[in-house]
């Protein structure tokens, strides 16, 4: 079954294609095949010149049906029109040409095309948005004269301070356009409307500066709070990286293009925003931290910008900071956090209907490009333009991030029908890829674990030439697949994960009763010894996942294999030290049922035999107590420990030891009560 829930109804659209200028070609006739559409398409030529009265036809044709066109160069074009006709028709865009059409194969891409345009038409669940406002208040740091002209440059568009981290070559400005100060920045913090910096050794500028500019005497600390920050110091980033914090730019002085890129980017941030909240959290099933004790700790470790920190048992996600790149999302064992740009339902949807879609139109040998829109999109372009293009079977799938993939996903586009998967990241976040290989690994795991084909995996590519990537790509040999077993995805992760590995494991040609995971794996078993545990269930209370269970009826942890994620809080904090952790996958339906890890019979009551306690723990409080404590002295005290809560209390009572008995009020005194009752007292 595959996912077309949320896929738009093709025969409710108008297919608007066209072929650029007859730069490649379209099969009109077996695109409608391959689409299930109503009627065959007409094929433009010139939809965006020559060919525009077409298009404001179609928007105006009041027939109400969304339009599908192919072709997202001229977007801004057509979206203008539709704006001014006040359309109401839907308008969703794809590129064909570039991810198709112009390729050393383009005329056989047909199941590619119908493909791209299905994919294309899913439906995703919109992100939330938070409001973002910025008044332009914008810090520019750096040395010498050249920061000063930079300043003079952005103070057309922003209100700008100037923080000169060395001043030898400063001049004195004639005119007096924005503050200059002198100082060093220790510290930053904040967001895109909301930064706050310490400044050491800040000082102003001195008015009556002569040949060079001077400072006021006396230079003090500062906290400076701005919208902005342009950052063309040279040393390293203030706020932890050198990208992806709203409103922070890290500029190399030296490098004038990109000065002068960052400059145009930076006069824009005035005014209103809306930026998507990029992760939702359920505290719920949060496995951070228990009682004190700390289990898992992924997102808080792997977020690049710090927009997470512990908040108790839980965590807190800074919405301000979080900049969408996702490792928190892939490195959570639970989905307690969860991303959100796309969701993924929508993620593993989108695959699963490039690839059903391809691989009914008799496409072979499916190849999963996973790249972030803005640096793939132009990859994919240069590729294209300058090259041979991707091959035909190379299925291009844009996300935000794609370090917010993870194995379940992987392994639910093997399961539809992928022979293989490219994740491409740009150069730049070469140092946060921790995470995602993680992931990777643990999906190639799976993958070489079953028997697959070794060229059925997952690869990591992180590059910025397009040669280098199209090489890469033309290299991947062709294997064939079993068939394909698609399934519904679910927004709880490891549900869909054990759905994906499971059909994963029915495909292979070899099936897995239970498979070894890496260290760190989020699947695996607990073991208790037994002879240290005394059964006090501290294990129990602190288990997230709900894997460790008792018994109302006696003594007794079970545990629940598939609900396990590994985050060693039954360890950390067992009493005893009884536990250790084994990371696997146990594919065997068993795994999905609680078994008897440890049990005694119940301790009964010395008095009246009800049942209370396991003896191991009550002997090992004895053990503590005996001959140590001051209220545990004697034979009759140390009796109180093997009788019930009722029964020891009123066996305390019968000693006089009664914790209810009040003690007596004191009497009252007064003066008279200084006489004895035959003393007449002297009054005067």
């Amino acid at each position: 079954m595959t996912n077309r829930s949320k896929n738009k109804n093709l025969s409710n659209c108008k297919l608007l294609a066209c072929n650029c200028e007859n730069s490649f070609s379209i099969d009109a006739n077996q695109l409608a095949r391959d689409l299930n559409l109503d009627e065959t398409p007409h094929i433009y030529s010139n939809l965006c010149r020559s060919q525009l009265a077409e298009f404001e036809k179609e928007i105006t044709s009041g027939e109400g049906k969304d339009l599908i066109v192919t072709c997202t160069q001229e977007a801004p074009l057509f979206q203008e029109l539709a704006s001014e006709a006040e359309a109401s028709n839907e308008l969703t865009y794809v590129n064909i040409r570039e991810q198709a059409g112009w390729s050393k194969h383009g005329n056989q891409s047909s199941a590619k095309i119908a493909a791209l345009i299905a994919e294309a038409s899913y439906e995703v669940e919109p992100t939330g948005l938070m409001p973002v406002t910025s008044n332009g208040n914008c810090i520019v740091y750096g040395a010498g004269q050249e920061t000063l002209e930079i300043a003079g440059k952005l103070s057309r568009h922003l209100n700008v301070s100037v923080l000169l981290s060395n001043s030898s070559d400063v001049l004195p400005t004639d005119l007096t356009e924005f503050p200059i100060y002198a100082g060093t920045i220790s510290s930053a913090s904040g967001s895109i409307g909301n930064f706050e910096i310490a400044v050491n050794n800040y000082a102003a500028a001195s008015p009556s500066s002569k040949g060079e500019i001077s400072f006021a005497s006396g230079t003090s600390e500062a906290t400076i709070e701005t919208d902005l920050i342009f950052d063309m110091s040279g040393g390293q980033p203030l706020i932890g990286r050198t990208h992806g914090r709203d409103g922070y730019f890290n500029i190399d002085p030296a490098n004038r293009a990109v000065v002068a890129e960052a400059m145009f980017e930076i006069i824009d941030l005035v005014g209103e925003f809306e930026k998507p909240i990029f992760v939702s959290y359920d505290k719920s099933i949060c496995a951070h931290s228990r009682s004190g004790q700390t289990g898992c700790s992924n997102c808080i470790d792997n977020c690049p910008t710090s927009a997470i920190t512990s908040d108790g048992d839980g965590i807190q996600v800074d919405s301000d900071i979080c900049d969408g790149c996702g490792h928190c999302s892939s490195s959570c064992p639970t989905g307690a956090i969860a991303y959100a740009m796309p969701n993924r339902q929508d993620l593993i949807g989108r695959g699963q209907i490039l690839l059903s879609t391809y691989l009914a139109a008799n496409g072979r040998h499916p190849v999963i490009l996973l790249h972030e829109s803005n640096h793939g999109s132009n990859i994919i372009s240069a590729i294209a333009r300058h090259g041979e293009g991707l091959g035909t079977n190379v299925l291009p799938l844009s996300v935000h991030s794609i370090n917010h993939i993870s194995h379940d996903a992987l392994c639910a586009f093997f399961t539809a029908g992928a022979q293989s998967i490219l994740l491409l990241s740009p150069q730049k976040k070469r140092d946060e890829m921790d995470t995602l290989i993680v992931e990777v690994e643990l999906a190639n795991t799976f993958l070489q674990g079953m028997g697959f084909n070794e060229n059925a995996r997952v690869s990591l590519l992180v590059e910025d030439d397009p040669d280098q990537v199209s090489e890469i790509l033309n290299n991947i040999p062709d294997i064939d697949m079993p068939a394909c077993k698609n399934f519904s995805a679910s927004k709880n992760k490891r549900e869909t994960a054990r759905l994906a590995i499971g059909n994963l494991n029915d495909m292979a040609g070899k099936k897995l009763d239970v498979l070894d995971l890496p260290p760190g794996a989020p699947y695996g078993i607990i073991s208790i010894d037994t002879d240290k545990c005394t059964l006090c269930l501290a294990c129990v209370g602190a288990c997230p996942a709900n894997a460790l269970g008792d018994n109302e009826d006696r003594p007794q942890v079970s545990f629940t294999e598939h609900a396990c994620v590994q985050c060693g809080l039954c360890k950390t904090t067992c009493p005893e030290s009884a536990i250790s952790l084994q990371t696997r996958y146990n594919f065997d339906k068993s795994a999905l049922s609680p078994v008897v890890l440890n049990e005694e019979e119940p301790l009964n009551c010395s008095e009246c035999g009800k049942p209370f306690g396991s003896k191991s723990a009550i002997d090992r409080v004895i053990g503590i107590l005996q001959g140590k404590n001051p209220m545990f002295q004697t034979s009759e005290q140390m009796a109180l420990l093997k009788m019930c809560e009722n029964c020891r209390i009123e066996a305390m009572a019968m000693a006089g030891g009664d914790p209810m008995k009040m003690g007596q009020v004191p009497r009252v005194m007064t003066a008279d009560s200084h006489f004895d009752e035959d003393d007449e007292p002297t009054r005067h």
